[in-house]
């Protein structure tokens, strides 16, 4: 039988210092692992974070009860804003998320972001409303490169038409890219591997690359 006291408090000592990844560790030996694991974020106002999580971030707010997964990153370079993350935020396996350029991300309570999402916040930020759910592989992308004639890519400078805005209780489905510029308004349903470009009002439901309203809901 689980001692609940014992794991309350392995759970309260996690995070990324040495103590803190082998409290992890410890506390997460009582779970089966990948989402069994998010459970322990409810034990304790400070949350959870897997033991392999990579976080490299000085402007990393995070609310209460939040989970971080397995080999979640959370990366800043010098020029980049913050990353807040709201109460009940859930981030599963394999997620990135960067900040550069000015570019800052938040995330509303009670969002879940499903495996391998890929959040790079440059020039323009991303922010996510309350009780969204974002799939698996889903690119949030608030920049461009310039594509001048004559010089590498590399060496292009980034662009932007603005942030990109999601709404509350948005779902985007399997894949989807979001570009600079977006705004998805709230209760929205975007299909799966669809490329959003241009605004979508709320409650619609849209599909394609780019993203088309096919109905409202």
């Amino acid at each position: 039988m689980v001692n609940r006291k014992l794991l309350i408090w392995l759970v309260s000592l996690s995070g990324t210092s040495t103590l803190g990844r082998v409290s992890s560790w410890c506390a997460s030996l009582y779970r089966d692992g990948y989402k069994s694991q998010a459970i322990l974020a409810a034990l304790h106002p400070s949350g959870f974070m897997s033991p392999t999580v990579s976080i490299a971030h000085s402007e990393l707010r995070l609310g209460e009860y939040v989970y971080l997964g397995d080999r979640v990153a959370i990366y800043k370079t010098s020029s980049g804003g913050p990353v807040r993350l709201a109460d009940r935020v859930k981030l599963y396996s394999d997620i990135i998320m960067e900040t550069t350029d000015g570019g800052s991300i938040s995330i509303g309570e009670s969002t879940h972001l499903q495996p391998r999402c890929h959040f790079v916040a440059g020039k323009s930020s991303i922010i996510i409303g309350r009780r969204c759910e974002i799939a698996p592989a889903c690119g949030f992308y608030p920049f461009n490169h310039g594509i001048a004639a004559g010089q590498p890519v590399q060496e292009q400078p980034l662009i932007s038409r603005g942030n990109i805005e999601i709404g509350d209780d948005v779902w985007l489905g399997y894949g989807v890219v979001v570009l600079d510029g977006v705004k998805i308004g709230s209760g929205a349903v975007v299909g799966a591997n669809s490329v959003v470009t241009k605004d979508l009002p709320e409650n619609a439901i849209a599909v394609g690359s780019p993203a088309k309203v096919i109905r409202m809901r």
